[in-house]
C-alpha cells in the first residue's frame, strides 16, 4: 500500500470515529436521555425536545458560512472547534440545574452541529480530495453509521450506573481525548482564494436542481429525524413489546452501514442520483409491510428504513458532488443542508403528536414525505459521464 493510500485510510478511520462520537452525543443522545434530563429539571420532555430544536435551527444558519470556510481553508480547524464546543455544551448540560441553562447548554451544542456534523466532514473531503471524495465520503459513512448502534446502548449503561449527568460529562471528556486530536490530525491545506478575494461570496445560482435537491434532501431528512427520536415509541404502537422495540430499534445502525456497502460496491458504478433514488422508496415500503403485518413484523421495518437512510446520507455528499462539481461545494452543502436542518428542527416534536393522534399510522405520513422526496430525486436533470 502507497503512502497515498495510507493516508487516505488515516483520514477515513479519524473522520469516521470522530463523527461516531459527533452523532452519538448530540443527535442521539436525547432518545435516552430526554425523560431524566425532564425529571431533574422539573420540566417536560417537549422542552427538552424542543431545544434539541432549536439547536438544529442554528446549525442550519451556520451551513452556509461554514461551507465557505471549510472550501477555502479546509476543515482541519473547523472541525476541531466543533470538537470544543461539544466539550462544552455537555459539560454543561451535565451541571444544568435550571432549565434555562439546559436550553443554554444545547445551543452552544447548535453551534457545535453546524461545525462538525456530516455536511461539514463531507466539505472537508470535498477539500482534500475533489472529485474522487465519494469512496472516502461512503468510508466514513460505514464507520459513522453505528452511531446508534454505538450510543444508545452507552448512553442507557450510563444513565443507569452512572445518571445522566455523569454520562454527558463523559460524553464531553470524549470529545477532548478523542475527537480533538482525530480532528487534528487532518492536513493543513492553504487558501484555495487570492487575499483580495477572501470575503468575497461565491456564485451558486438556486437553480431548478438546486431547489429539487434542496427539498428532497429536506423530506429524507424530516423523516430520519422523526425515526431516531421516536422509533421504538412508533414500534410499540405498532404492537410490539418494548424488549421487541428496543432489539428492532437496535437494528437501524447494522442496515445502514449494510446498505452503504453495498452503495461502495455494488452501486458504485452507477451515478449517485440512481443510489439517491433508491434511498427514498425502501422507508414506504417497509411502513406498509409494517402497518399491514402489525409488531411482529417491526424488524423487517426498521431493516428497509435503515437501509434507506444510511444510503440518502451517503447521497447528501455524493450527489451534489457528482451533479454540480467540486467547485464551491462546501458552500453549495451548507446551502443545500440549511433547508434539511430547519425542517429537522420541528420534526421530532411534529412526528411525536402525529403518534399520539394516529399511533402507528403516523406512517402514513412518513411514507408520503419519501415519496415526494422520490419524485424530487426523479425530476433532477444531469448529464450522466461515462465514468458514472
Amino acid at each position: 500500500m502507497d503512502s497515498g493510500a495510507r493516508e487516505r485510510l488515516l483520514i477515513i478511520a479519524a473522520l469516521g470515529t470522530t463523527q461516531t462520537l459527533a452523532w452519538g452525543s448530540s443527535y442521539y443522545l436525547l432518545a435516552i436521555l430526554a425523560d431524566p434530563i425532564a425529571r431533574d429539571l422539573q420540566t417536560t420532555t417537549t422542552h427538552v425536545f424542543a431545544a434539541l430544536s432549536a439547536s438544529l435551527l442554528l446549525s442550519a444558519l451556520l451551513g452556509p458560512r461554514v461551507g465557505r470556510t471549510i472550501d477555502r481553508f479546509g476543515g482541519r480547524e473547523v472541525l476541531a472547534v466543533s470538537n470544543l464546543l461539544f466539550a462544552c455544551g455537555l459539560a454543561l448540560l451535565a451541571v444544568a440545574q435550571m432549565e434555562i441553562i439546559m436550553w443554554a447548554a444545547w445551543l452552544i451544542m447548535g453551534l457545535a452541529m453546524g461545525l462538525g456534523l456530516y455536511d461539514a466532514a463531507f466539505a472537508t473531503l470535498g477539500r482534500i480530495y475533489g472529485e474522487a471524495a465519494r469512496r472516502p465520503i461512503t468510508g466514513i459513512t460505514l464507520i459513522a453509521g453505528f452511531a446508534s448502534t454505538v450510543a444508545w446502548p452507552l448512553t442507557a449503561l450510563g444513565d443507569a450506573t452512572l445518571g445522566w449527568r455523569y454520562t454527558c460529562a463523559a460524553w464531553a471528556l470524549a470529545h477532548i481525548l478523542i475527537g480533538l486530536p482525530l480532528n487534528l490530525l487532518l492536513p493543513r491545506l492553504r487558501s484555495s482564494a487570492p487575499q483580495t478575494t477572501a470575503t468575497a461570496k461565491p456564485s451558486v445560482p438556486m437553480d431548478r436542481n438546486m431547489l429539487l435537491l434542496g427539498f428532497a434532501f429536506a423530506a429524507g431528512w424530516v423523516v430520519s429525524t422523526a425515526m431516531a427520536a421516536h422509533l421504538p415509541r412508533l414500534l410499540e404502537a405498532a404492537g410490539a413489546s418494548a424488549t421487541e422495540a428496543v432489539a428492532a430499534a437496535a437494528l437501524v445502525g447494522p442496515a445502514q452501514v449494510a446498505a452503504r456497502l453495498i452503495e461502495a460496491t455494488f452501486l458504485a458504478r452507477y451515478h449517485p442520483l440512481i443510489s439517491a433514488r433508491l434511498s427514498t422508496v425502501t422507508h414506504p415500503l417497509g411502513a406498509g409491510i409494517l402497518l399491514a403485518g402489525g409488531g411482529w413484523l417491526a424488524m423487517p421495518f426498521t431493516l428497509l428504513h435503515g437501509a434507506g437512510n444510511g444510503i440518502l446520507t451517503i447521497a447528501r455528499g455524493t450527489v451534489p458532488l457528482a451533479v454540480f462539481g467540486p467547485e464551491n461545494y462546501g458552500y453549495r452543502l451548507g446551502l443545500l443542508g440549511a433547508p434539511a436542518r430547519i425542517l429537522q428542527a420541528g420534526a421530532p416534536l411534529a412526528f411525536g403528536v402525529l403518534i399520539e393522534g394516529f399511533g402507528a399510522y403516523a406512517l402514513i405520513f412518513s411514507t408520503l414525505i419519501c415519496v415526494a422526496a422520490s419524485l424530487a430525486f426523479l425530476s433532477v436533470r444531469t448529464e450522466i459521464r461515462p465514468d458514472h
